[in-house]
């Protein structure tokens, strides 16, 4: 008797796995293409998703669930503001192929239920960013709509340069963390008098 080890991945979970990676080095991956990487064929991709626009929508849906999913323990568990961004940060860059893709389509065009979680996660991180502001992680003077931006916009950066193979994997949480609390100011021992 065959014993098998482990939780098997369905079908449904092999296509999307197969579509993230195909969509990170590809955003325009034909169906076909995906099919095959899932090792499904086009019907099982079919009967799992209708159209292209229904696999987009679920596969935002998952990466969002996914970064809920990690960063829910840890702010309640972080003792600073200052350890959960770091933390959040480690926990959120390894779904760079999750979300690449989606950099390159409008949000509106995945669906109003990708719409809807998207702008509550940007509004989750911005609460995150007021709170950070009280404890000093932020300046105050800067506005928290220009905070969350700029997060948005470095997560996506240091994807994708760990995607190019120009940056590590675990050097990009602490790049990012650096570039957005201590910014790109010279260091005090490389100056020259």
């Amino acid at each position: 008797m065959r014993t098998v080890k482990g939780p098997r991945r369905t079908a449904r979970q092999a296509i999307l796995d197969a579509a993230a990676g195909a969509l990170a080095d590809s955003p325009n991956e034909s169906m076909a293409v995906i099919a095959e990487a899932a090792g499904v064929g086009r019907a099982t991709l079919y009967r799992h998703f209708p159209s292209r626009e229904a696999l987009l929508s679920e596969l935002s849906l998952e990466a969002i669930r996914l970064m809920d999913e990690a960063t829910v323990p840890i702010l309640e568990n972080a003792s600073s503001a200052e350890e959960a961004f770091r933390r959040m940060l480690e926990a959120w860059l390894p779904f760079g192929d999750r979300f690449h893709f989606l950099a390159t389509i409008p949000v509106s065009d995945l669906g109003p239920d990708v719409a809807v979680e998207s702008q509550r996660q940007l509004d989750d991180l911005a609460a995150f960013v007021d709170h950070a502001k009280g404890e000093g992680l932020f300046a105050r003077n800067v506005s928290t709509a220009w905070i969350v931006a700029t997060i948005d916009a470095l997560i996506w950066t240091a994807w994708s340069s760990v995607h190019r193979g120009e940056l590590a994997l675990r050097d990009a949480a602490p790049m990012v963390f650096r570039t957005l609390v201590e910014g790109l100011r010279r260091d005090d021992a490389s100056e020259t008098s």
